[in-house]
């Protein structure tokens, strides 16, 4: 791979963010297909990929199947699927990857690779909360991975077509933390495409920084219905979350990811996004799964690794858990 080649790239779930992600790419000149099913694969192959930005709709033409197989192996796979989909993914994956191909996480939460060449005493723990069994290690390999932090707001008006409303910021990084040729080159190519990309030294560290933002907005989205600054709005829900986010932090400190802000600084940073949906919340009145294991079971269970007690963590899930549970939605 040369910074001039197009590449093969693949996205493997064509929602708000890939299809954001897929369309950028197919017009910097990389060959791009996706994985899809039903209307989204139905759409894609009538008209496209469509992406609304800037008042203006872009449509470009991608090759699209429900069989990987008919895709081959990709230099680039984009998993930017939720969370409860990622182990269905790893099971038919395999005809997507080559011995070099890179495999870039779009994902909100902890990912199952978040141990992999970082943690100290935890390094190589496998967390139950997101890769129970297992199997999703064992169909994507680790050194494939690299770890990707989406720092945008983007939403699916319809299976195929996508609106990007703010944010372009894509932060990469080595599990490892180091900076290989390859995530480099990575970084270098999405910068081609238009992203503001950067390379992190802990891509776990910016992983759990975002989680500490919407580990409680999301949750608190998808219960109410509220918009952030009705959440932030709020005395009492602002000091419950700033509750949450306490005890995230001392877990991130024990695990080698320290954040020097206090709950307050991320407020403002939240506040001044005005108002919008939570991807949640987007979620909910789709009618689709919630991904509430990767952003908050994660973190009642790394609280019991590190001996961090959660009571406000548990309470947060309990409430989230039941609500979606009881309309079908985890």
């Amino acid at each position: 791979m040369t910074e001039q080649a197009p590449l093969r790239v693949c996205i493997y779930g064509a929602g708000a963010i890939g299809g954001w992600l897929g369309v950028r790419l197919a017009r910097a000149g990389h060959s791009v297909s996706v994985v899809a099913r039903g209307q989204t694969l139905a759409n894609l192959r009538a008209q496209g990929l469509c992406l609304q930005e800037s008042e203006q709709t872009q449509r470009v033409t991608v090759r699209a199947s429900d069989q990987p197989a008919e895709l081959g192996v990709q230099d680039l796979v984009v998993i930017a699927v939720k969370a409860p989909a990622l182990l269905e993914v790893a099971r038919h994956i395999a005809p997507l990857l080559g011995p070099a191909t890179m495999v870039l996480t779009a994902m909100n939460g902890v990912p199952w690779w978040f141990f992999q060449g970082f943690g100290g005493k935890f390094k190589g723990t496998r967390l139950q909360a997101v890769d129970a069994t297992g199997g999703i290690a064992a169909k994507i390999a680790a050194p494939s991975v690299i770890g990707c932090v989406v720092h945008a707001s983007c939403s699916q008006v319809s299976p195929g077509l996508v609106q990007h409303h703010f944010g372009n910021t894509l932060i990469i990084g080595e599990p490892s933390g180091e900076k290989t040729p390859r995530v480099m080159r990575l970084a270098q190519l999405l910068v081609g495409a238009g992203f503001d990309a950067n390379v992190s030294e802990q891509i776990q560290k910016d992983t759990w920084y975002k989680l500490w933002g919407n580990m409680t907005v999301n949750p608190i989205s998808a219960i109410t219905g509220a918009t952030t600054d009705l959440i932030l709005g709020d005395e009492l829900v602002r000091s419950f979350i700033s509750s949450v986010m306490l005890e995230a932090k001392e877990i991130g400190a024990r695990i080698g990811i320290p954040i020097l802000q206090q709950p307050e600084d991320r407020h403002a940073v939240t506040l001044k996004l005005g108002a919008f949906k939570t991807s949640m919340l987007q979620d909910v009145e789709a009618g689709r799964t919630v991904e509430l294991d990767a952003l908050v079971t994660v973190v009642k269970e790394l609280g019991t690794l590190t001996g961090v007690p959660t009571p406000q963590t548990d309470t947060l899930l309990g409430l989230a858990r039941l609500h979606a549970g009881a309309h079908g939605l985890y």
